[in-house]
Formats: C-alpha cells, structure tokens, sequence
C-alpha cells in the first residue's frame, strides 16, 4: 500500500467516523474513485483505533476521573451507571459482529449495498429530527435505552449505515438532546471499535502485504488527529443545527454512488 494513500485513509476515517455519514462507505468508495485496490474491512477496522485514541482522549475527564469516582463514592448515581450502559449496549454488536464476519468482509462491501444504505438511513434523519422530542439528557437513560441504542448500534455492520448515525438517530427518537445523543454514541463505540480493531489486526497486515505495519502506523495516527478534531467539531455543531444537512448529504451521495455503479464508471465489488 502507498503510504499517501494510506495518510489519505487515515484523514477520511478520521472526519467521517463521528460524523453521521458513514466512515465505511467513505473507505469502500475512496480506492474506487482514486484508482488503488480495497484495503478491506480490516484495515478500515484496525485505522479505527486512531479515532478510538481521540475519544479516550477527548472524553478523558469522564471516563478516567468522574466515572469511576462516581462508581466508587455512589454505585446508584446516573454517573456510575454510564459504564454498565456502555457495557451492555456493547452486547448485541458483539455478538452480530462474529456471526455475520463473512458476509459484513464480502457481499456487503457491494457500493451497491452502500449507496442504498447512504440514501436510506439519510432519509430516515429527517423523520427522527421530526418525531425526536430532545428533552432528555445522556444522565436519564435507562437499562432499556442502552439496549436499544446497542442494537441500532449493530446496523453499523452494514457498510453505508454508520455507527454514529444510526446510535444518534436512536437517542433522538428515545427523547434524548442531540449533544447528549451525539455524546453517549462516541462513549458507546469505544468496546466496537477497540474490539473490531484488534480483533482484524493480523488481517490487516496481511493486506498491506511488503510494506507491513507502516501504513496501519500512518492510517491509524492521521485518523486520531483529525477524529478528535471532528468530535470537537459535532458537538459544537449539534448544539446549534439538525442532522439534516448529513441527511442531504447521504441522499444526493447515495443516488449518485448508484448511477456510477448503474454506468459503468464504478465497479461495485472490490477486487
């Protein structure tokens, strides 16, 4: 792999995992548009362990200091069970992850499974933005709240749907503001996207073949600078407009990722 192209991954990861656009299908969409082969869902899993790096880092005062002192000093306050809602939302991506490996790393890597999805779940922000009473905040949820947020959470599998769209769009619906939404789905995906990352790491070098480690090394770093600077960027964002502008965005992109593939111009299966 081109270590440009490899930076160039890495930047992309970064600015769309937390974004509500899908960092899977900007990742599958990329090498198809600049004329270099997929590097495959384990190498977008493992450069996901930058954006990982940011959220730690972003949100090292809760996760390091007031979660566990919350734990520690009162087990029944809002703040000691954030972490076991975190846990428990993590359950069903888990288990989907491994059942479906082989159809999340072939069949639906298709850009026509992608451009669908894109359309789709944009659409589907324009409704929740509608029905979403945004009253609630990240402290209010309940045992059931994080099982739900934890199964939309599993329709990130699908390449096109994304891990921050579809959780935030449940929180919306559920009542939650669109900051605390928006906050609960970065905490939410730190075991999925740890888990993912390690878990296809020896993947992933196998795809980068010669040039090994150094890619994953680029890719991984460009995505933790430019993901931090995302989420400092969403929350900022959200607490001031809708999600639909990245509505818009994932229609007009999802219906002119399907007339690409429709014409020729675009080959739908990597490889």
């Amino acid at each position: 792999m081109e270590l440009w192209f490899a930076a160039l991954l890495g930047l992309v990861q970064g600015l769309t995992e937390f974004i509500p656009v899908s960092s899977t299908a900007h990742l599958r969409i990329l090498p198809e548009a600049v004329g270099q082969p997929d590097p495959g869902a384990a190498f977008s899993a493992v450069i996901q362990l930058g954006t990982l790096l940011a959220v730690l880092v972003y949100f090292a005062r809760d996760l390091f200091i007031t979660m566990p002192k919350a734990m520690l000093t009162d087990r029944s306050s809002a703040e000691a069970k954030l972490p076991l809602l975190i846990a428990l939302g993590s359950v069903p991506i888990v288990i989907a992850g491994l059942s479906l490996k082989n159809l999340i790393t072939g069949d639906a890597r298709s850009l026509y499974v992608v451009a669908i999805a894109l359309a789709v779940v944009g659409a589907g922000f324009f409704v929740v933005e509608r029905i979403g009473k945004q009253e609630r905040g990240m402290l209010s949820l309940t045992w059931m709240d994080g099982m739900l947020i934890g199964l939309a959470q599993t329709l990130a599998l699908v390449p096109g749907v994304s891990r921050s769209g579809a959780t935030i769009a449940c929180a919306l619906i559920l009542g939650l503001r669109r900051t605390d939404a928006a906050r609960f789905s970065f905490l939410l995906g730190i075991p999925a996207i740890a888990g993912a990352g390690i878990f296809e790491l020896r993947d992933a070098l196998d795809t980068t073949g010669g040039s090994g480690w150094l890619p994953l090394v680029i890719g991984t770093t460009v995505a933790a600078i430019s993901g931090y600077a995302t989420i400092a960027w969403l929350l900022r964002f959200l607490s001031r407009k809708s999600l639909a502008p990245f509505g818009a965005y994932r229609i007009v992109l999802g219906i002119l990722l399907l007339a690409l593939c429709i014409g020729g111009v675009l080959a739908p299966r990597s490889g």
